[in-house]
């Protein structure tokens, strides 16, 4: 065991976690996340740049807007880890989401009557969007965390993405059927009906999970004697495997989001698809995702306990193989509109799911590793993490776009060069990944179980 993440794991006898089915209900609080985020950072998307004629950057700045906001989310966790109730930050963040994707939705109207008032509404709008996501995820992950035993972390991870993509699907798959023909007041009614169906889904997945028995028995530890927000992030800092790891989701999320604000457009543009196809093609990407969950998950229940480095094996194969599907990507806008892209964008699903559940997994399991009780606090900068190489990536994507465009006057060419940055992007985080669990120091353990500890 001694490159294993995880080591031993002792459960309370009086707190054996969550079951599974009530993971998967918290697993529908993901759904509703994915099914509103979707709208507004593809559909929306594509409709900014070719309906309305924006330039590319528009609504790349527009997403990082609301990336960047999410580089708060270690505060929600920390909130979350001290307050009353993570529920209350759950329901409220997934209210505030679904209005705030409505009204983005709504910027559409606006841009066709005044550019100025259209983008002062839309920077409103996203920002509302990354308060919403930021208090609404990070309190959920911490609760799965904090009420999911030990071994099923990984498992619970697995699952609860697999939901979360599940959701993507159906809604683009759905909405793809609705919104042709397309018109602003469909997709401004969709996105508003999408968000009412997505809260309610919420609030049936998270009623009474948190009165739930917690199997970190430091979480219950009375409130004086919780960690400020200084020592919960210094825990964090002071582990080098989360200092890592944390370097790791910045790099694979970079490379993930590059591509992801360009290409309905790409579709769009290249293979004279309507944006009632574009948004399926999202959700045939994400198909392929959800596959590459279902061979992670069922690998690591078949094979996991004689096989403890599977994790890193699933993070590093999935990055190697979204590199060399980017790459074909690449060479697809030579050869478009005649080039199979549906095949190609599966794959790359695929392998982009492989690696994100793996990840995932293994944030899940390192979430109980501090010397205190911060769930919240790890996922928090965990996932700012993620939201700010999200933000960057989506802007990074469209201003290499543009710049390409200006350059070469070529809308293949231009295309290339974003896909095969992306490729290498993957490939330096593959890298990154060799090295997770073989960090070369470990911390003290908390007093309740024993730690998930890398090992030499």
């Amino acid at each position: 065991m001694g490159k294993s993440i995880i080591a031993t794991a002792k459960r309370s006898p009086s707190a054996p976690g969550l079951g599974w089915f009530d993971i998967v209900r918290l697993g529908l609080v993901q759904a509703s996340l994915g099914a509103i985020v979707v709208l507004t950072t593809s559909t929306l998307n594509r409709v900014m740049i070719v309906e309305l004629g924006l330039a590319a950057v528009i609504p790349g700045l527009l997403v990082g807007l609301h990336y960047g906001v999410q580089i708060s989310r270690p505060v929600w966790g920390h909130k979350s880890d001290t307050g009353r109730s993570r529920t209350a930050w759950i329901i409220g963040g997934l209210a505030l989401l679904a209005c705030a994707g409505t009204g983005a939705s709504a910027t559409t109207l606006l841009f066709e009557q005044s550019f100025v008032a259209g983008i002062a509404f839309a920077i409103v709008a996203y920002l509302l969007i990354g308060v919403g996501i930021g208090a609404a995820g990070t309190s959920l992950l911490a609760l799965i965390a904090m009420k999911t035993a030990v071994e099923r972390r990984a498992a619970a991870a697995t699952i609860t993405w697999m939901l979360m993509i599940v959701g993507i699907i159906v809604t683009s798959v759905v909405v793809g059927r609705q919104l042709d023909p397309y018109s602003h007041e469909r997709l401004i009614a969709i996105t508003a009906g999408t968000g009412l169906i997505a809260w309610f889904l919420g609030l049936i997945g998270v009623a009474g999970m948190e009165a739930r028995p917690t199997v970190d028995l430091s979480a219950t530890q009375p409130r004086a004697s919780a960690p400020t927000f200084r020592e919960s992030l210094q825990d964090v800092l002071d582990d080098r495997e989360a200092r890592l790891f944390t370097v790791f989701i910045f790099l694979s999320m970079l490379a993930f989001s590059t591509q992801d604000l360009i290409l309905e457009p790409y579709a769009g543009l290249l293979f004279g698809m309507t944006p009632g196809e574009t948004t399926g093609l999202s959700g045939t990407q994400h198909g392929g995702v959800l596959l590459g969950m279902i061979v992670v998950g069922i690998s690591g229940a078949l094979f996991g306990k004689r096989h403890p480095d599977l994790p890193r094996h699933f993070i590093t194969g999935g990055c190697f193989g979204s590199a060399l599907s980017l790459a074909a990507l690449a060479l697809s806008t030579q050869a478009a509109p005649h080039w199979p892209l549906q095949i190609n964008i599966f794959l790359l699903g695929a392998t982009n799911g492989a690696f994100a559940v793996a990840a995932v997994g293994t944030m899940m399991i390192l979430a109980g590793r501090g010397r205190t009780s911060n769930y919240g606090m790890r996922m928090g900068i965990w996932g700012a993490a993620q939201a700010i190489a999200f933000g960057l990536g989506g802007v990074l994507g469209t201003i290499v776009l543009d710049l390409g465009r200006w350059l070469t006057t070529s809308d293949p060419e231009a295309f290339a060069g974003v896909f095969s940055m992306e490729a290498s992007l993957f490939l330096i985080s593959a890298l990154v990944a060799t090295r997770i669990g073989r960090a070369g120091t470990t911390l003290p353990q908390p007093t309740d179980k024993t730690a998930l500890i890398p090992g030499e």
